[in-house]
């Protein structure tokens, strides 16, 4: 490989590297080791969430992967943040900060150290896009290898997962279950490693990340546990050293065609509505332009076909039985909604790696026909309206009411929804606003699955409406519109509801309006004053001073 333009070159060649070389030399370089391309493994592994733990061996079989194609492997670590452990107090105001933080830190070793490409291994909610953005940002040869889902957990011979002890939290509370029935779930919903069951945001971003190119194919659905994952690991080092030998880099895969492509496997699958900020930002990252209405364009023509959690009855070890990722990505080209001659990691075309693997049919149950599909269009949908008049998100995948009007119960934060619900002061027809929890205003924009998750166990799934400037969780169900732009903070719409406004979405229209006089509302807006920021010192300091609108991603500049 002496003939490719290495830039680690500019820490091994030439006497002035003598100091470079002689530190390279204690981490276990060879002379013929100083002429090799270096590759960074970077790798989120941490023993703080299940989600990672696998990591640790897989990084191990990338670095083998490199050490074959004749590559020189390096790794080196960053943050991840367990979104099921931070959630529901103030720990979730780290959680999408931790995807910036994993970006800027992954750069900052790459473009410091002069590797010349990456193996990106992550397993929790922020550490995929965080890899991902990183991936965009330097445009090197990269390949992203995921940890893996968790295997479902039993109790009474039905399936339970991270979501179901959330939900269960709010049935305890109202009576519905007991304590030690409560106890029960708390014991079986993790029996492993890897990331939550279900097809919630890790989940949903390992298909999208298969879906972009930037996976191998075949490589989001197998469970952590299971040893395909290794090999898969492996081949993703070796992927990297044929990338640099091909010339790809990150953004010729990173293309348009790819982020349309993610967005119509996320739609068919009902996946995650973090991915619309997550594609957003790793777009952002790409110089790629993509915007809401992509969403609302592409999941017209996209059916919603996976019926998975959390509003079906399959998780994502399920997935895997059937066929994974790529049976979808064959259905959707077949019927002319994918990009085949997108490129790929493999250095091949979609196409070319569907026709490889040869996936099975759709079997009709897990993953239904495209002439039988659960919703004619994608699971997600974007709204807009006087309430909303940049944009919200929703997870149409669980929403078959045409329409909901309800009266507004506001709330300026999470916790005092949270102690209404409790307390049984939320009743049906509901409108929960929660606000002032939006990227700049929380800071970082709160998952808000402790409140759905307890509203759905008080049985009010069906009945009440939550909008937030916040964000929900990849587990949420329920009636649940996130992302509401312009936020609280920046003056938008959300910030003059009160108590009683009536409120109404229309997912005919995609509209979520206020129907409150404009005249009442300029007067609001006239008495309405900013609040003062909470965090005047830190990183959510930094980061609120910082961070743009949900409508664009969420991102830093």
């Amino acid at each position: 490989m002496s003939d490719l333009e290495l830039r680690s070159r500019q820490v091994t060649d030439g006497i002035e590297r003598t100091a470079a070389r002689g530190m390279l030399r204690a981490v276990g370089m060879r002379d013929a080791d100083l002429a090799k391309p270096q590759i960074g493994i970077a790798s989120s592994w941490n023993e703080i969430t299940p989600c990672n733990l696998s990591l640790q061996r897989l990084a191990q079989a990338a670095k083998e992967g490199v050490h074959h194609a004749g590559g020189f492997p390096m790794e080196f670590g960053t943050i991840s943040v367990s979104d099921g452990i931070s959630m529901g107090h103030v720990g979730m105001h780290y959680s999408l900060v931790s995807r910036e933080v994993i970006a800027d830190s992954v750069e900052t070793v790459v473009e410091a150290e002069r590797l010349d490409g990456t193996v990106l291994l992550a397993g929790c909610d922020k550490s995929l896009p965080g890899m991902l953005m990183a991936a965009a940002r330097l445009d090197l040869a990269a390949a992203f290898v995921y940890a893996g889902t968790i295997l479902p957990g039993h109790v009474d011979g039905r399936e339970v997962n991270i979501a179901d002890a959330f939900e269960a939290v709010g049935a305890c509370a109202r009576g519905l279950i007991t304590r030690e029935e409560l106890t029960e779930i708390e014991r079986a919903i993790c029996p492993g490693e890897g990331a939550c069951a279900g097809m919630y945001t890790a989940n949903t971003m390992a298909s999208a990340a298969e879906a972009l190119g930037m996976a191998l194919p075949g490589s989001a659905s197998p469970p952590a546990v299971d040893r395909r994952r290794d090999g898969i690991a492996r081949a993703s080092g070796e992927a990297v050293i044929g990338m640099l030998e091909q010339g790809i880099t990150a953004r010729h895969i990173l293309t348009r065609e790819a982020f349309e492509n993610a967005i119509a496997v996320v739609l068919a699958f009902g996946g995650s509505t973090n991915a619309v900020l997550h594609l957003l930002a790793i777009a952002n990252e790409a110089q790629v332009p993509l915007s809401l209405d992509d969403f609302n364009r592409i999941g017209d023509r996209v059916p919603h076909l996976a019926d998975v959690k959390p509003f079906g009855a399959h998780v994502m070890s399920t997935v895997d039985q059937v066929g994974g990722v790529p049976v979808v990505m064959k259905a959707l080209l077949d019927a002319d909604l994918l990009h085949g001659d997108a490129l790929t990691c493999t250095g091949r075309t979609v196409a070319e790696n569907l026709a490889e693997i040869d996936p099975p049919d759709l079997d009709g149950t897990v993953i239904h026909a495209m002439s039988d599909p659960i919703h004619p269009t994608g699971g997600i949908t974007i709204l807009r309206g006087s309430l909303a008049p940049d944009g919200a998100v929703v997870k149409s995948a669980g929403f078959d009411a045409a329409e909901f009007r309800g009266r507004a119960r506001v709330f300026d934060g999470e916790q005092g929804a949270l102690d209404a619900v409790a307390d049984g002061t939320v009743v049906a027809g509901d409108v929960v606003v929660i606000r002032y929890e939006g990227p700049r205003g929380g800071p970082g924009m709160r998952e808000m699955l402790a409140v759905t998750g307890m509203i759905k166990g008080a049985g009010l799934g069906k009945e009440v409406l939550l909008v937030t400037d916040g964000r929900f969780s990849g587990a949420t169900t329920g009636l649940c519109i996130g992302h509401v732009a312009p936020e609280a903070t920046d003056g938008g719409t959300i910030a003059l509801v009160q108590d009683g406004d009536p409120i109404v979405l229309n997912m005919a229209t995609k509209t979520l309006d206020l129907d409150v006089p404009l005249e009442e509302l300029e007067q609001r807006r006239n008495d309405w004053t900013p609040r003062t920021p909470e965090h005047r010192t830190g990183v959510l300091a930094k980061y609120s001073k910082l961070v743009g609108s949900a409508a664009t991603g969420a991102v830093c500049s």
